[in-house]
């Protein structure tokens, strides 16, 4: 590859486990009130992992799947680096097990190791990848990022917020989706809104209230900075007017609602031009709460969601397609949430500017810019749109009665941290070419194979199941 501009996304793939559990349905399980998770927290569909499936088993199928629909020879990967948070061993990165795939083809120079911080560890790898391709660092050679994430919770009333994905993004010059790298502000502190501090447990700590006021605090902190970056360098005010999408990390939908409100209501107290007479008529009663009272107050976010809500049908909504329907992916969640706008705007995208909010608590935060071309293929929005395939996928997945849901998990709660086990081996669900895992040995060696498809054709290296049945 020559050295070029519009360093950002060439190529997208996504994964998520066929089996899910209806919001609807887990309310009714959990004796919750009518609405509490579809209305309440604004979620659909809730994805998860079965037995046969983890974020080693979600990470090695999407790579492979990438690499095959874009035609994508190995050897041409140059770093890879992987964010998640779900810790399958303390030591080992999750991209020793991806190494499987290039080995194959003879390719081990491949640079970078996993990023973990809560959901900000897929932002924190997507950011590495950049900054190598943009560096002299950088040998030509492609970038490939991957998020991998399943969000489980202990029974009770943060459950609903789980999900599972897994997400990779092939990085480059030239790129369809492009970063504004000047346009980007960082809000970075100490809080324990959510945490994993058990070692011998897979659910966190969590503090629902603090983790919500810990996010629209780095988020207002990020917007500020943001938009000062953005005047100076430009020369104008910055509103979110400016931007065509806004997307955002979403534990659940309802947050993200919130968010794009809080996002209306800085620029309310900015005295943007933006901002029409009668929002700032109804915003008015609010202009002298400090930032605490702000972010405790209903009525405020009653009425800047009120105000805020023809903007966000069209700027956010697009957006919220994958994260309702498959849940908190954690480090996938803000890409799934990027993949809905592509797939569902691809025609109507070149020359636009998506607005990106990512979230870790802990915590960490970020908010960048990025700017949209039409591309050449396969390195298009309108390839990228059909390989992602989304409706297809989300059609053919299996529903769950919640009660097997609970047994799941709870076969998983005993699992982790396990040795010596094999599992079912259950295939039926999975599509033809996913990975998944078949045991566990005394040594807590983790073994997966691979569901049987055609062989995989990437440019002139053919690579059949050998390769899945490994270590």
């Amino acid at each position: 590859m020559e050295e070029g501009k519009d360093v950002g996304i060439l190529a997208m793939d996504i994964y998520f486990p066929p089996t899910c559990v209806q919001q609807e349905a887990l309310e009714a399980h959990d004796g919750a009130s009518k609405g509490k998770y579809t209305i309440g927290l604004g979620q659909d569909c809730m994805a998860f992992c079965s037995e046969v499936e983890d974020v080693v088993s979600m990470s090695l199928t999407v790579v492979a799947s990438l690499l095959q629909k874009y035609n994508i020879d190995p050897k041409l990967i140059g770093r890879l680096e992987v964010g998640s948070e779900t810790v399958i061993d303390k030591s080992k990165s999750i991209k020793t097990w991806l190494m499987q795939i290039f080995e194959e083809s003879g390719n081990t120079d491949i640079e970078g190791v996993d990023s973990s911080n809560a959901c900000y560890g897929g932002t924190a790898a997507l950011l590495n990848c950049v900054n190598w391709v943009e560096s002299k660092s950088w040998d030509g050679r492609y970038g490939l990022v991957v998020c991998t994430d399943s969000a489980v919770y202990a029974e009770g009333p943060a459950r609903p917020t789980g999900g599972a994905a897994a997400i990779a993004m092939l990085i480059g010059p030239n790129a369809p989706i492009s970063f504004e790298r000047k346009y980007k502000a960082s809000h970075m502190a100490h809080a324990y809104d959510f945490y994993k501090p058990d070692l011998a447990s897979e659910y966190p700590v969590v503090d629902g209230k603090l983790s919500q006021t810990c996010y629209l605090m780095a988020l207002d902190s990020c917007y500020k900075q943001f938009c000062t970056k953005y005047e100076k360098l430009v020369g104008e005010q910055f509103s979110i007017s400016d931007a065509d999408y806004c997307v955002f990390h979403s534990p659940y939908n309802k947050l993200v609602q919130k968010s794009f409100a809080r996002l209306f209501f800085n620029d309310f107290m900015r005295n943007c031009s933006s901002v029409d007479n009668d929002a700032k008529e109804k915003l008015l009663p609010f202009a002298n709460l400090n930032s605490e009272e702000s972010y405790q107050s209903r009525d405020l976010e009653k009425a800047s969601q009120q105000v805020a809500k023809h903007l966000y049908d069209i700027k956010v909504q697009p957006s919220t397609l994958l994260p309702k329907q498959i849940g908190n992916m954690y480090t996938a969640s803000l890409y799934a949430a990027l993949a809905s706008v592509v797939y569902n705007k691809h025609n109507s995208l070149a020359g636009q500017r998506i607005i990106m909010f990512s979230y870790g608590s802990g915590l960490t935060s970020t908010l960048f810019s990025l700017r949209l071309h039409e591309g050449q293929h396969p390195f298009s929005l309108a390839n990228i749109a059909s390989m992602l395939d989304v409706t297809a996928k989300l059609n053919s997945r299996h529903v769950t009665p919640p009660e097997k849901f609970v047994e799941t998990l709870k076969l998983m709660e005993h699992r982790y941290g396990a040795k010596d086990f094999e599992t079912s081996q259950d295939t039926s669900l999975l599509p033809p070419g996913t990975f998944y895992l078949t045991k566990v040995d005394s040594m807590y060696r983790r073994f997966y194979d691979k569901k049987a498809s055609d062989d995989i054709v990437w440019g002139k290296t053919k690579v059949s199941n050998a390769l899945a049945n490994s270590q």
